[in-house]
């Protein structure tokens, strides 16, 4: 160690150090690799180089003129053999997980994401959160395995009543998939119906009741199966009102997910944070044009 403050460490850099070993001493983590490449300008160590490393983060929120940093959300529904629009091949997933692994991406859950909304933590400069709606039975055959191999966390959002039909997951996947580090599950409401649509025979007290519902019971059910406690909700149809966030807010649950594409940076309102669906028909450039890693601002 050359230097240093409250602020900064510079160090010469010694065989075998990399950028990855050099977050992870300093800065506790080896994903924190992009703030020292990017304040020292730099893709890669040498021996003997001499190396700041920014210890204290003035800047967590990734605000730079004119833009600031963005999360992507990704969202998926079904992985099968024919693509279709709901329908993503386990060739394709396995090519778009391929690409994100090998162009930087840092793949985060989403309590990392809350964090870095509240300004708490920085995420690297290229972050992206991947849920999967409903819990088709493909989400253990197809996608878990893959996210495994690649050590990528993924949230499934789970609507309660699809438990037990025939193409969806049982409460016994679930268990296995979180046990394994990979997967949280997250509430997807109890019946998938639109929630900030009244149907036709609905007063308003018969509305609020309905809604109540759809938040409390899937959430419930996911505590007492899982042990999972409830930190976002994804909308049915991404569709939300007042009357829906209230309801959320009563319960202590922060965020909710729509399915509005775009970027999230550090203003993005936690309870409509946006999410670009992922369709079968997205080729390798289609699935590159989704990711969103900075917003100009007043730009979505």
């Amino acid at each position: 160690m050359l230097a240093r403050d409250a602020r900064y460490v510079v160090v010469v850099a010694q065989p075998g150090d990399t950028l990855d070993t050099l977050a992870e001493r300093w800065l506790g983590s080896a994903a924190r690799r992009d703030a020292v490449a990017a304040f020292n300008r730099i893709d890669a160590v040498r021996p003997g180089q001499a190396v700041a490393i920014p210890v204290a983060d003035d800047n967590v929120v990734g605000v730079r003129p004119g833009v600031a940093q963005a999360v992507t959300i990704l969202c998926y529904h079904r992985f099968g053999p024919r693509a279709n629009t709901l329908t993503v091949t386990p060739a394709a997933f396995e090519a778009q997980m391929d690409w994100l692994a090998r162009n930087g991406y840092a793949v985060i859950p989403f309590s990392k994401l809350d964090a870095f909304l509240e300004g708490r933590e920085p995420l690297p400069p290229k972050s992206v959160v991947i849920t999967i709606d409903d819990g088709y039975r493909a989400t253990h055959e197809v996608a878990f395995p893959i996210l495994k191999k690649h050590g990528f966390p993924a949230t499934l959002f789970l609507y309660t009543d699809f438990v037990g039909a025939p193409d969806a997951l049982t409460w016994a996947q679930m268990r296995e998939m979180i046990a394994s580090g990979v997967f949280e599950v997250q509430p997807h409401s109890k019946t998938h119906s639109n929630l900030a649509v009244r149907q036709a025979d609905e007063n308003d007290a018969r509305y609020r009741e309905r809604v109540r519902r759809e938040v409390e019971a899937p959430a419930e059910a996911i505590r007492r199966e899982l042990g999972v406690r409830t930190q976002v909700y994804a909308f049915p149809y991404g569709d939300v009102n007042e009357v829906v966030a209230a309801e959320l807010r009563s319960r202590g649950i922060d965020m909710g997910v729509t399915v509005t594409p775009g970027g999230n940076a550090f203003y993005a309102p936690p309870l409509m944070l946006r999410r670009t669906m992922v369709f079968g028909g997205d080729d390798l450039d289609g699935f590159r044009a989704k990711l969103v890693s900075t917003v100009a601002f007043g730009k979505p």
